[in-house]
């Protein structure tokens, strides 16, 4: 990412509605990060849980014009692949549960969720929607197997820092 903007919110709705408020005007690589998300979305209109200041919630802007609209799978196993090198860059063994949720173990440390746009048959845009548990410790009760950077390593991690 060495010449797109990335924008830091100490509070957001949403890093994806922020990225589809200016999906129009902005450019491709672009990044909304935030230390808080108030309505942060995970797949079939779940919430992603994430304690504040805690994780890495962010979203990416892609304009991939090139890929057909029954490519846009593509987007996600590059993003999955992705995460993976970064997970092991921090000392993680990672696997992915497809479609969107990546595991240490049994346990899940991050969530993707994919908003793809069409143009006729060509993806017009996509905003890929990331939130990756890095030093929480404690979850709601509802949340399935939850785990974080900090559980498995015991190392805490800088959300600005991981995302460069």
């Amino acid at each position: 990412m060495s010449k797109n903007k990335i924008y830091w919110f100490d509070v957001i709705d949403s890093t994806n509605n922020e990225a589809f408020r200016n999906m129009s005007t902005a450019l491709h690589g672009t990044v909304w990060a935030a230390r808080f998300q108030t309505a942060g979305r995970g797949q079939k209109g779940n919430q992603w849980e994430s304690a504040a200041g805690e994780n890495l919630t962010f979203s990416i802007l892609w304009h991939p014009a090139f890929l057909a609209a029954e490519r846009q799978f593509a987007v996600l196993e590059i993003v999955a692949l992705a995460i993976c090198d970064l997970l092991d860059s921090l000392g993680l063994m990672a696997t992915i549960k497809w479609p969107n949720d990546v595991y240490v173990g049994d346990r899940k440390i991050l969530g993707v969720l994919i908003e793809h746009f069409l143009c006729g048959s060509e993806l017009s845009a996509s905003i890929v929607g990331i939130g990756l548990n890095l030093n929480q410790t404690r979850f709601g009760h509802d949340a399935p197997n939850p785990t974080s950077v900090l559980l498995e390593t015991g190392q805490r991690s800088v959300p600005e820092e991981v995302l460069m």
